[in-house]
């Protein structure tokens, strides 16, 4: 499975913001799919992940209630809606895809990861 993310920017802080992940392969529909990023000098954290069906979405701590993950199977497409966006929400932004069922993925269980795509949040 090849990923190739869009969508980041610089925006400023209170707007909303969409990613798009674009995924090759037939076989998109059997991986779990996440969102992770990476702020300069900090480690790849857990953003969102969403079962193969669509179902079984679970969120890290600091985006609950603000960024919704989604995925068309038919069209080979995850997103990450991203609202009341806040600097610390400033990071490079990965869609990832992994065959494992944890509920919040862990970087190294991540069999697939896409070139990243920045997000800028100015205060």
């Amino acid at each position: 499975v090849q990923l190739q993310a869009s969508g980041g920017g610089l925006v400023q802080a209170g707007a909303s913001l969409r990613l798009s992940c674009a995924a090759s392969g037939r076989s998109f529909s059997t991986y779990v799919m996440g969102w992770f990023r990476q702020a300069p000098g900090k480690e790849r954290e857990f953003v969102a992940r969403i079962g193969r069906g669509g179902g079984y979405i679970y969120y890290g701590d600091s985006v609950k209630g603000r960024f919704t993950i989604s995925r068309d199977n038919a069209k080979n497409m995850v997103y990450l809606e991203m609202n009341s966006v806040k600097p610390e929400d400033t990071a490079v932004y990965y869609c990832a895809a992994t065959r494992s069922y944890s509920v919040y993925i862990k970087a190294g269980e991540v069999d697939y990861w896409g070139k990243g795509t920045q997000v800028t949040v100015s205060s």
